[in-house]
């Protein structure tokens, strides 16, 4: 008996040992994580959208590539190097994109969540396809801009493993079909997209932000490429858009930016009194902020965070010992920015005979009444951020036998034999670097926090990729496009007004008075460059002549007079001049707009056809 109670014990033993064996075997390994995991968990899949949204390209924005802001004619480079002051032309891969890799992965998700995410309720899966879609299709707009048409590629690429890639090998669509796939897309998803309020994660009026804009370039390409003497295009379509197809484009930009100007939904900042301040609050405040539509947000809790304002903060205000004043902005963008008269916004520098020089009393008294976003954009002479003067004077002028001399310093902070300022702590100087080349300081997206310009710190100021005043300008462009000029007038005016300008400040439009809108309400948003390709006049504005003022970068120093016993003691004047240290006037050629497709993406593909001029 005892015998047999120990085989059974055995016995039970090794079944037990098999059964555990079993177990063990069928055990799911702790660091994979399955698809049917992965698509049926709501956060899982918020989580893999907020790395598709970090993922989207941008030309400039805080935390890559704004050193593009000094590549054009907005601003210019004051940091250590020369590389953005001496563009002797722009290259033909310059803005050059083929990111299929998200693509492919948004294409992958889409179909994935179909096939495993059994668990997610109709709703649930019905808005995280369509804000999958919102991504692909702000991807391809992307490409489109810089690219032309590009191949349209909506489902997984698999290959056989025949030998034969021809499946996987497909031509560019056309330039305007690649717009038409953005537009029906955008109007297929833009009802259930959900996130209603996010400003961070696309909804309705994200969609119709991007429609807005991706529409208004198409028709801008249709109109004024077929404008051009020679017409830049390809035989099949892969570049160029119908000269027809402008009206039906601009309608639906139209439309779009109506949509959202309608909806009461947004409404342009209008939180301070002091009309500057609040402009920069209309980009830079996160909080109550009624005109952002989409922002990428940065946090400092979550560690998300950038250098842009240790970087690019005023010298004689930064809060760490190194780096700063990198991205300074030009005379030629300050001057762009009228005079609240509606009269050009020239600075007053000379007298009308160029006998002498204009005095101020004050070195700010020269911006005088100037439009408001100047204050909110850029920090000029005369000027203050976070409480603190920003000291901008390049030197003195000294009054010696019946003419001026022009005294200087290396030595920011400097005084003259007068005991009074010589060169401001903040310059400008004409050779040193990390401190303004230009005798301005950027100010719009400089983040106002304590510490935010240091290393340890660091800023989470956020990048607006859509807001409402840009929808205005958008919507005003395409009625004036479409001959609505009273409702272009409606439009632009909502936008001037809030920069200090009376109400129908303006009575007429042309097309060249909302561009210089653009110029001044978007400066430093990532439009400009765009803009003149939209247009197809950036060969013109940026024709690599030294004798056009438009390619040359310019700047405005400051001086004290030293004339003691005179009424104009210590009174100031301005130089206008050429940035002393910009080495080359921009050259944009023919065959930029359109950049040119890498060669490995050719030989792996012969049916993908070069852009012109390449």
């Amino acid at each position: 008996m005892k015998s047999l109670y120990k085989y059974l014990i055995l016995s039970i033993s090794l079944l037990s040992l098999g059964a555990c064996e079993k177990e063990w075997l069928e055990r799911q390994p702790p660091n994979i994580i399955l698809e049917e995991q992965v698509w049926n968990d709501s956060k899982m899949i918020t989580s893999l959208l907020a790395n598709y949204y970090n993922r989207l390209p941008s030309h400039t924005q805080l935390n890559a590539g704004w050193q593009e802001f000094a590549a054009y004619d907005e601003a210019m480079w004051s940091g250590n190097g020369d590389a953005w002051n001496n563009i002797i032309s722009y290259p033909f891969d310059r803005w050059r994109l083929w990111d299929y890799g998200l693509i492919r992965d948004i294409n992958l998700a889409l179909e994935n969540m179909e096939k495993y995410g059994t668990k997610l309720t109709p709703d649930q899966k019905t808005q995280f396809a369509a804000e999958f879609r919102f991504l692909r299709a702000y991807q391809y707009f992307e490409l489109v801009k810089r690219m032309g048409g590009v191949p349209l590629v909506t489902s997984q690429l698999i290959y056989d493993f025949s030998g034969d890639p021809t499946s996987l090998q497909l031509p560019r669509n056309k330039e305007e079909e690649v717009y038409d796939f953005i537009a029906s897309e955008l109007d297929a998803i833009k009802d259930v997209l959900g996130n209603n309020g996010s400003n961070t994660r696309a909804n309705k009026f994200t969609a119709l932000a991007l429609k807005s804009r991706a529409m208004l370039y198409a028709g801008s390409i249709a109109k004024y490429n077929n404008q051009m003497g020679a017409p830049i295009t390809t035989q099949g379509g892969e570049v160029g858009i119908p000269a027809g197809r402008a009206v039906d484009y601009y309608t639906k930009s139209l439309e779009a930016s109506q949509e959202i100007i309608n909806s009461g939904e947004y409404s342009l900042y209008q939180g301070n009194p002091n009309l500057g301040e609040n402009f920069f609050e209309a980009v830079t405040k996160k909080a109550n902020n009624p005109e952002v539509i989409m922002a990428m947000d940065f946090l400092v809790s979550k560690d998300k965070r950038h250098g842009f304002s240790y970087d690019n903060i005023a010298r004689n205000i930064r809060e760490d010992n190194l780096a700063s004043s990198a991205i300074t902005p030009s005379l030629n963008l300050v001057e762009d920015f009228e005079y609240l008269d509606g009269t050009s916004g020239e600075l007053k520098t000379r007298t009308a005979d160029n006998s002498d020089y204009i005095y101020y009393d004050n070195l700010q008294d020269i911006f005088a009444n100037k439009d408001a976003r100047l204050y909110g954009t850029v920090i000029y002479p005369g000027t203050t951020f976070k409480g603190l003067e920003v000291q901008i004077q390049a030197g003195v002028m000294v009054w010696e036998g019946g003419s001026y001399r022009a005294v200087e310093s290396d030595q920011l902070g400097s005084t003259y034999t007068d005991g009074k300022l010589l060169t401001g702590g903040s310059g400008p100087q004409r050779s040193q670097t990390e401190v303004s080349n230009t005798g301005f300081y950027l100010r719009k997206y400089i983040d106002p926090a304590p510490m935010s310009s240091t290393r340890g710190v660091r800023s989470d100021m956020w990048w607006v990729r859509f807001r409402l005043s840009e929808i205005l300008l958008n919507a005003s462009e395409a009625a004036l496009e479409l001959g609505q000029t009273a409702d272009a007038l409606t439009y632009i005016n909502q936008v001037r007004a809030r920069a200090g300008f009376g109400p129908n400040s303006l009575t007429e439009l042309t097309l060249q008075k909302l561009q210089n809108e653009r110029r001044v309400e978007l400066a430093f948003e990532d439009h400009r460059v765009w803009d003149l390709k939209r247009w197809r006049i950036a060969h013109e504005v940026w024709n690599g002549s030294t004798t056009n003022p438009d390619a040359m970068i310019y700047a405005l120093y400051p001086y004290r007079i030293v004339r003691p016993g005179d009424a104009r003691n210590d009174k100031y004047v301005f130089v206008k001049m050429v940035a002393p240290r910009f080495r080359a006037p921009r050259l944009f050629q023919l065959g930029n707009y359109y950049s040119s497709i890498d060669q490995t993406v050719i030989n792996n593909n012969p049916k993908i056809i070069r852009n012109p001029f390449h």
